[in-house]
């Protein structure tokens, strides 16, 4: 564990003491090696469950994937950055390398803490890099907002949990993770256990984020740059899956009754969210729904309660997490090329930059879930056992998939077909940079349908 997080730890100092001219290809070439030391995770014991253990950081199989595709994203945003920073003070380039990099001590410590205390602590200290990178490296005026939207939606959610999680200790003894599986069930009938309940889920679900807590993330996603919306597509809102997972253990004998409005109100967040989509015209928005749609078939996966639909949805977080991250990289290059979110205003781009086209196709194609990527995998788990448990929610989950393919089909054809505007005169030709990042996101993607069981969690 420590042979990944002291060398993360140490990217910092190296940030601030590289010479300007070697300060990128540094932070890339360490954080890469980083990413690829982290793979070793992958090759767990496995059968006992646990393994890298110390007193307060272990990892198992349904966070080690979490871990590997945290670690994987930090060179894949120096990459993404390099362009738009290039042209800031040093100073500040050193300082948006050091928030990430913070960024990812953070979410190494909240996936593998053993105590559920030191994952509170960290899935909130992970909101201090994102809001400065939100609200400092914002595109538009409107990202003080967003900031602040994202900062109290995520306060206000997790306050409770605090509460929630010091009761627990009081009752069963122990917050720890690994004893806390086999601690007696307790027996939940008053009003007060009900109102702990809720505590207990609403932080993740407002993180996921569940339709009705979902204002935040569109606004967040639109105004960060590039590296905040893939860390914050890719990774945070996992966070809200992995703690849902996690907390769910103790929650036992009420979840049965009191889930049932939580899991319409993310199987109607599909359809709803889907459906803002289609008539989306600012790209990144687009796929900021898109993404609260995907997380609103985990959450149902999640609270249903059975070893399909908890595979299902930690499958579906991976393969979200690299397709999104991917879609948001595409985004940003057309951005930079044409200086407008607006899809209607750059279209035909398959004109000028056809190999970016391929890797749109391909992006696309991952977000509506195409057979046979993972994205494909964990829907039809997550479908199969919500139709195990009624067979009503396949109207939703059926109706969700449909919405979900016109709008991929929709934002491909937008961007990428028809005729080229006129004023679109001299587009700056593709780098080798972010084809290189292209291969990065959809690489592990391809490669996981040959080894599933990876990101399968405990039913491995």
């Amino acid at each position: 564990m420590l042979k990944i997080l002291i060398p993360t730890i140490m990217l910092i100092p190296t940030t601030w003491l590289t010479s300007p001219k070697r300060l990128w290809s540094t932070a890339l070439l360490y954080s890469l090696l980083i990413a690829l030391g982290s793979l070793t995770w992958l090759k767990a014991p496995g059968e006992t469950g646990w393994s890298f253990l110390n007193p307060y950081l272990a990892t198992d199989p349904l966070s080690t994937p979490l871990l590997v595709l945290t670690c994987w994203l930090l060179p894949l945003m120096i990459l993404a950055s390099q362009n738009h920073t290039s042209s800031e003070p040093l100073g500040r380039q050193r300082t948006y390398i050091t928030l990430l990099t913070s960024l990812q001590i953070f979410l190494i410590m909240a996936f593998s803490a053993t105590e559920v205390i030191m994952f509170y602590v960290m899935f909130e200290a992970t909101l201090i890099p994102t809001l400065i990178i939100i609200t400092r490296w914002g595109n538009q005026t409107e990202r003080l907002n967003a900031g602040t939207y994202f900062l109290f939606y995520t306060l206000a959610g997790s306050l409770p949990l605090l509460v929630a999680l010091l009761l627990l200790q009081n009752s069963a003894g122990t917050l720890s993770l690994l004893t806390l599986p086999y601690s007696p069930a307790i027996h939940l009938s008053t009003y007060a256990d009900k109102l702990w309940w809720a505590a207990c889920l609403l932080a993740f679900l407002v993180k996921m984020p569940l339709y009705g807590a979902h204002l935040w993330l569109p606004k967040a996603h639109v105004e960060a740059p590039i590296a905040g919306s893939m860390i914050l597509a890719a990774v945070l809102l996992k966070l809200g899956g992995y703690g849902m997972i996690r907390v769910m253990v103790m929650l036992e004998p009420l979840t049965k009754e009191l889930s049932y409005p939580f899991i319409v109100f993310a199987l109607w967040g599909v359809i709803m969210t889907g459906s803002i989509c289609l008539r989306q015209t600012d790209l990144k928005s687009l796929i900021a729904y898109s993404s609260v749609s995907h997380m609103g078939l985990v959450a149902a996966g999640i609270l249903i309660q059975t070893p399909w639909g908890i595979t299902g949805a930690l499958i579906l977080m991976i393969a979200h997490g690299l397709t999104s991250s991917a879609l948001f990289c595409l985004a940003n290059t057309n951005y930079e090329r044409t200086h407008s979110r607006t899809m209607v205003l750059a279209r035909g781009l398959q004109m000028v930059l056809p190999l970016m086209t391929a890797w749109w196709f391909i992006a696309s194609l991952a977000n509506l879930a195409l057979p046979p990527l993972p994205n494909l995998m964990g829907e039809l788990m997550i479908l199969s056992s919500l139709f195990n448990w009624s067979p009503w929610t396949l109207t939703l989950t059926g109706a969700g998939v449909l919405i979900t393919a016109g709008y991929s089909l929709y934002m491909f054809l937008m961007t990428q077909r028809g005729p080229l505007p006129s004023h679109l005169i001299a587009l700056p030709p593709t780098y080798s940079r972010e084809h290189l990042l292209m291969v990065l996101h959809l690489l592990p993607l391809l490669l996981l349908i040959l080894k599933p069981e990876l990101i399968w969690g405990w039913t491995a």
